[in-house]
Order: C-alpha cells, then structure tokens, then sequence
C-alpha cells in the first residue's frame, strides 16, 4: 500500500494522519490504542475497507508517533496513580480523553469531513466513545473494540497483566530491546485462540519503533485514561447505532467491560469472541 502521512493542525497541536480512498467516500475514522501509532492498523484491513468504498482516515493520537509530544513539568508515576485509583483517587495527567476526542474532531474539521464511522480499539474505544456522546451530529456509527466504560468495578484486568504493562521500558535507543520488550507484552495479552505469526508481529513492531520510539507518551496515555474516570454517564447520550465487540479471554481488559459498555449504550449491539485476547 502506498501511504503518504501528513500534518494537520488540530486543536492546537499537529496531529499526524493519512487518508486512503477517495475523498467523497464515506469516511471511517479509526483511532488506535495506548501507545500505539497509526502503522498499527494492518494495511490489509484499510485496502480493504477502501476497496468496500470507504474512505479511511488514520492517525497518531497525541504523544505517539508523528504527532506532537506534550510536555508535562510533572513526573509520570504510573504505580502511584493505578494505586490510587484502587481507592478512588483520580490520577492528575496531562490532558484528558475528552482532549483526545477533540483532536480526532479538530482532524474531520481539517479534513473538512463532516460526518464519520468512528472506530476505535482500547484505548481508542474510550475516545471513539467519547467522540460519539459529545459530538452525535459527527457521528454515523460507532464501533468500540476490546474497550471499556471506565467502569473500575469490571475493567480492571489480571494485576499480573497491569504490572507488565506499567513496567518500565527499555532504554529507546536500543530498538533490539523494545522490540523483545513488546514481543513479551504481546505474548501475555495476545489471543490464545488464534495463533500469531511471530515473524510478522517481530516486523510490524520494528517498524513502528523505527518510526517512533516514546514511552513517554504512552505513560501520559495511561495517566489521562485514569484520570478521566467513569463514562457510563456519557455512554447514555450516545445516539449512533453501535457494536461492541471483545474478546472472551482478553486479559488487560476483561469481557465484562464489553459487556458493561453495550448494556450503557442503548441499542447497542454486543459481539463477543472466544479465544480472543487483546490484540
């Protein structure tokens, strides 16, 4: 596929993004999760999205890849602030996923798209949501994969899980490192139903790292879903036909929470599927 990424200027930041397909296709947005950036939504799924007649837009949120990094005068102590919200202290961060719901609002504007299909994984469930109860006039579908409500009673995955995921990163000049680093990562997360070819995640995850390397930027990722607490309340104004879909045996983010996040949105649509992790 032959890509070409760009910058656009959004919500008073550079959002770095591609489009593919024709520009008066029905537009999909798909935002992806913490810490990862727009290369790691396969090119085979947006050809084929494209070749539906879709025209699809993906992009680095805030703080990963090409778009801008956030300065914060705070350190970013991701074991304190899980810690806290065990006993519901909410983590101070950087920005909010409300922010990060307007950047991907301020990109349709740039695109001068008015209305979306909003697709979002993990973490880019919790904007895609978000982007739906604050924007319904945007919105012409919604899809939340492997995502949750912020609902603390039924998110929180295995601790064992959360402790490889906080765990401090290789230094990030030493790619060889990062890559063995995620492969782990992966590797507890991953879907024991559905084998993965270890040779292709090794590439697509050097690629990505060749790109951009800032574990910063994943840690305020983290800290601004903390902090931005319990959506269910949001979740009701959602108005757009949705589907939610999540893995049986995701272990970061358990089923209930995709179970939580369809019954808070009416007329929501719940598809869940055995042997899928969280990738």
């Amino acid at each position: 596929m032959n890509t070409t990424h760009q910058l656009a200027p959004a919500n008073g930041i550079q959002i770095c993004y591609e489009s593919l397909g024709p520009a008066q296709s029905p537009a999909i947005l798909l935002i992806m999760g913490l810490g990862m950036q727009l290369v790691a939504w396969p090119d085979e799924l947006c050809q084929a999205l494209v070749d539906k007649g879709f025209r699809v837009i993906r992009f680095d949120n805030r703080d990963v890849g090409h778009s801008t990094r956030i300065h914060w005068s705070h350190k970013a102590n991701l074991p304190l602030a899980m810690l806290g919200t065990l006993f519901g202290i909410r983590a101070r961060a950087p920005y909010l996923l409300d922010d990060m719901a307007d950047d991907a609002i301020a990109l349709l504007d740039f695109l001068q798209i008015q209305q979306a299909h909003i697709v979002g994984v993990s973490m880019g469930g919790m904007i895609a949501q978000t982007v739906a109860a604050h924007y319904p006039q945007r919105v012409l579908s919604l899809t939340s994969i492997m995502s949750s409500s912020g609902n603390r009673k039924v998110s929180r995955g295995k601790l064992s899980v959360l402790g490889k995921l906080i765990k401090r990163p290789p230094k990030e000049n030493d790619i060889e490192a990062q890559i063995n680093h995620l492969m782990h990562l992966f590797g507890v997360i991953g879907s024991p139903g559905f084998a993965t070819d270890q040779t292709s995640l090794r590439q697509h995850l050097e690629l990505g790292l060749r790109r951009s390397s800032y574990s910063l930027g994943m840690a305020h990722q983290l800290l601004a879903i903390l902090a931005s607490g319990d959506r269910r309340r949001q979740l009701a104004k959602i108005s757009a036909p949705t589907l939610v879909i999540h893995g049986e045996a995701d272990p970061l983010v358990p089923v209930a929470a995709g179970r939580d996040t369809a019954q808070h949105i009416k007329g929501a649509q719940l598809h869940v599927i055995p042997g899928m992790g969280h990738d």
